[in-house]
């Protein structure tokens, strides 16, 4: 099978693809045949290792991915083979074939074509747990989301008017801004230009957020907590901007804010129910027609170029790879 292989340490344009084993699935495993995989900010980190979770080397990146089941290890009883599933690993989604344990699979909901499907688990997982389970979003509240325009970012204002919240974007360009407010942002901060904590004291009525969510982490998570209301709450998801905040504890206590964090690998092992009521929330919202932003769809030859695109932040939305192209 084709797969893009990660040899050294680095920036993503050294990845190569090349002609690797196919994949046997263990027991409790499935093997799953890769239709589509899409691309996220760790992935970018996990290859030049400056992710939380340390690869070793060769391997093959991606972690988000949607396909069809190909075979079931010993002591699995499903899904069925042949049937459309979509899921998420640390590394290995950027090839034709895919295994993971059964457990870690995801029925596809009705309506998502595979590109689609591939930029859906991760991000609109991420969104809505981070409002709902973590953030504890009620309807009629302000939300502000840092990095908007990104594929976290984009997912958490689509979910977040959804549930009926009045949502800020903050992002780095109005022309980022524009992506946010098609998705129904009420209001933007170009917060390259603007003063973050006074557009959003200002763009709230002036008691400031209920709820902020950060993919970003840096200097604009710093100056967002400043801007929560008393008793608001600040969920912080990832550090796209590279730098991990240092938020001064004593604006926690005056503000008396809740700092939480959210990271998607280890919700199913405390939060089964969650999971399953989130599950069940997004498949609604499919159903009345949410689809995830796609900005780019690349044919696997050139995943070295689509990673460094989302390093350089030069995408809005998910960035997919498909591996049927040129089949």
């Amino acid at each position: 099978m084709r797969a893009a292989r990660c040899t050294q340490y680095g920036p993503p344009g050294a990845l190569e693809v090349a002609e690797v084993d196919d994949l046997e699935p263990g027991p409790g495993e499935v093997l799953v045949r890769v239709h589509a995989a899409a691309v996220n900010y760790p992935d970018v980190l996990i290859v030049a290792d400056r992710y939380q979770v340390h690869a070793p080397l060769p391997f093959t990146p991606g972690s988000e991915f949607a396909g069809v089941v190909a075979a079931l290890g010993p002591g699995v009883s499903g899904p069925v083979v042949g049937s459309p599933v979509a899921g998420a690993v640390l590394t290995g989604a950027f090839a034709e074939q895919v295994v993971l344990p059964a457990a870690n699979l995801r029925h596809v909901p009705d309506g998502l074509d595979m590109v689609h499907a591939a930029a859906f688990h991760v991000t609109y997982a991420t969104a809505y747990h981070s409002l709902v389970t973590v953030g504890k979003a009620a309807a009629g509240e302000w939300a502000v989301v840092l990095g908007a325009a990104g594929g976290v970012g984009t997912a958490t204002v689509d979910v977040a008017t959804r549930l009926g919240l009045h949502v800020v974007a903050a992002a780095s360009s109005h022309e980022r801004l524009a992506v946010a407010r098609k998705l129904g942002a009420e209001g933007g901060i170009d917060y390259v230009h603007e003063d973050l904590k006074l557009r959003i004291r200002e763009l709230t009525g002036g008691d400031g957020a209920h709820l902020v969510v950060d993919p970003v982490g840096g200097d604009h998570a710093e100056a967002a907590v400043p801007a929560l209301r008393r008793g608001g709450r600040f969920v912080t998801v990832g550090y796209a901007d590279g730098k991990i905040p240092r938020i001064p504890l004593n604006l926690v206590l005056l503000k008396d804010a809740v700092v939480r964090g959210f990271e998607i690998r280890t919700l199913r092992q405390y939060a089964p129910e969650a999971v399953a009521a989130g599950d069940r929330a997004r498949a609604h919202m499919v159903h009345d027609g949410m689809r995830p932003l796609v900005s780019r769809v690349h044919p696997l030859a050139d995943v070295a170029t689509a990673l460094t695109d989302v390093a350089e932040r030069r995408t809005t939305g998910k960035v997919v790879i498909d591996m049927t192209a040129g089949e």
